[in-house]
């Protein structure tokens, strides 16, 4: 049977040993172990797409002490990655849940390479993101997921969630940084010329059968090989377009004086069907968090619209409001509601909006800053994005305390010369300089021949931006930051510029005209506040007991890190290690009752 289904076509009497809600990377990995282990699965999707805000991502993965951290240079131990996150994460989190994590997460990347298609790199040179705390690594603790070819998926190529148009080039062709080096040096290079040659050729390929490029990279390349895996294997049954509507649990209840009962059943609904299905083991809720709940938003979130939210469509929080009804509770004490990225903003020509993340490509380099609505400069542009989005609000808040020297932050500007855009790009601008006509047209980018200008166009106090720079300017010739000590750190300059000349690789004078900027705002990239859950991702009621049957893995859990952001892919890598013990321990419940 295939693993793609429709819900009329399961019988009437359905039952499987885990349900998985979600089909984001957390989901699909508790789904993919559990198959491991022989128990019969079925995902559910309400979106007609698999992949969730994973797919959407550059699909690194924080797992300290895989076997993959031997093959690079440096020392790495549990010990160390435990005392780092105690120190980043400390009270946020409950720390039980991080020493799981660790103690538990080689092994789930060894099950998944020893038994089916997901198999990681580790890159070369990707330092945690506060690589200035004791127990930080350079590199080792962020997997890559390789590349993979979507012609492999066969049908199944058009359920996987394309990416971010604008993360593309060339009519869909994904790319990820290695590419993007090479791209940029093809000529000056041989070995860059022949890799950019080989993609593009691929690509050309590719489109004469697919409506994009067939060679995944990041987060498609890791839920195509999870999705594939999936495939393979007869006891998993796949459902998109498909919502819960309810959950069962025994007697008709949802607690007694001994606690919650456990989980029984759920109904289905896609259109006008619905199903009725019963649980063996476990329901797993992985359904992307409660970003798109409008009462959560305006609760947690006030002053962040949902249209910043640059993640996948499907997380209102649907899931969470039944598990919620059965007397779980939410976790309490995270430092922010929220992970967070500076976004920009930019109609399509088919009304839809693109929500662009500012990760790495611009913001830190060399001839870019970024200043309030006053004109001057308030943060670290080579801070962790995470950072930089709480740094944005957080002079939204002085401004709005009418604090010394502070200006409104919502929104901001990157500002940048001529030099820097060519060099770096800036947001949707890519890198070269050219096709700049359209993005000025419909003001998504702002120009002027000088700094007065451009202050002009953004509507900033002219001598104010020119005395910014001006005091910008004088610290790059030094190589220094007093103001914001930007480039001081190992993760800073590695997300720097390594061929600038100057001496600190995140900062550089803006002096060539014209002068650019574009308009960025704080975009939550995933929840960090979601469903209390144990040591095995069983979900807990108030009391503090495991409703039994029911987990929670990635952005519907509560997050191990406690609303801080340890190191790329602190979403992924939990997700996958705790979808790996929820499926063990359901698939447990499964054989038990059997």
């Amino acid at each position: 049977m295939s693993l793609l289904q429709t819900l009329p076509s399961l019988p009437s009497d359905a039952a499987y040993d885990l349900v998985v809600i979600g089909a984001g990377g957390a989901g699909l990995s508790a789904a993919l172990h559990g198959a491991i282990d022989g128990a019969r699965v079925l995902v559910v999707e309400r979106t007609g797409y698999v992949g969730g805000t994973t797919a959407w991502s550059a699909g690194t993965t924080w797992i300290p002490c895989t076997r993959h951290a031997r093959s690079v240079p440096g020392e790495d131990s549990l010990a160390q990655a435990e005392g780092y996150l105690d120190r980043v994460v400390g009270l946020h989190a409950d720390a039980a849940l991080r020493r799981a994590f660790l103690a538990h997460g080689a092994e789930a990347v060894e099950r998944f390479e020893q038994h089916t298609e997901v198999h990681y790199r580790p890159y070369a040179t990707h330092p945690d993101y506060e690589s200035d705390i004791e127990g930080a690594t350079l590199r080792g603790r962020a997997l890559e997921p390789l590349p993979f070819d979507g012609r492999r998926l066969g049908a199944l190529f058009g359920a996987l969630r394309p990416p971010i148009p604008e993360f593309t080039v060339l009519g869909g062709m994904m790319v990820d940084r290695t590419d993007i080096n090479h791209l940029l040096a093809m000529g000056r290079s041989l070995a860059s010329l022949r890799h950019a040659i080989g993609i593009v050729g691929r690509h050309a390929v590719d489109r004469l059968s697919h409506p994009r490029g067939t060679r995944l990279v990041m987060g498609n390349a890791l839920v195509g090989r999870l999705l594939h895996s999936l495939a393979q294997r007869p006891n998993v049954t796949l459902l998109l377009h498909t919502q819960m509507r309810e959950i069962h649990v025994e007697a008709g209840g949802t607690a007694d004086e001994h606690g919650p009962r456990a989980i029984e059943a759920i109904t289905l609904e896609a259109g006008s069907a619905t199903r009725r299905v019963r649980v063996r083991g476990g329901l797993v809720l992985s359904s992307g968090g409660i970003n798109r709940d409008p009462q959560w938003r305006a609760r947690m979130l006030p002053g962040i619209p949902m249209d910043w939210c640059p993640g996948a469509p499907g997380h209102t929080g649907q899931a969470q409001a039944l598990a919620l009804q059965l007397g779980a509770r939410h976790g309490e004490g995270a430092a922010s509601p929220a992970f967070w990225a500076p976004v920009s903003l930019r109609r399509r020509p088919d009304g839809s909006t693109a929500v662009f993340p500012h990760f790495v490509m611009d913001r830190a380099k060399p001839g870019m800053l970024t200043i309030n609505q006053a004109g001057r400069r308030y943060l670290n542009e080579s801070t962790s994005y995470h950072r930089y989005g709480l740094a944005m609000q957080a002079e939204q808040r002085r401004s709005e305390r009418g604090d010394l020297g502070a200006g409104a932050a919502l929104p901001s500007w990157i500002v940048c010369d001529a030099a820097a855009l060519k060099r770096h790009g800036l947001g949707m601008v890519r890198p070269g300089g050219g096709g700049l006509a359209a993005f000025l047209a419909d003001g998504y980018l702002r120009t002027g021949a000088t700094l007065a200008e451009l202050a002009v166009r953004i509507g900033v106090d002219a001598a104010t931006l020119e005395a910014t720079v001006a005091t910008h300017n004088r610290h790059a010739e030094a190589g220094l930051d007093p103001d914001f000590q930007r480039g001081t750190t190992a993760y800073q300059r590695n997300i720097g510029d390594a061929t600038w000349p100057g001496r600190n690789p995140n900062l550089g004078a803006l002096a060539t005209g014209p002068y650019y900027a574009v308009q960025v705002v704080p975009g939550d990239i995933g929840a960090a506040v979601g469903l209390q859950t144990d040591d095995r991702a069983r979900v807990l009621d108030a009391q503090g007991t495991p409703i039994a049957g029911l987990y929670a893995v990635g952005n519907d859990a509560q997050s191990i890190m406690g609303g801080t952001y340890p190191g790329p892919g602190i979403t992924i890598g939990p997700g996958m290690v705790f979808g790996y013990l929820a499926a063990r321990d359901a698939v447990a419940r499964a054989t038990a009752a059997a």
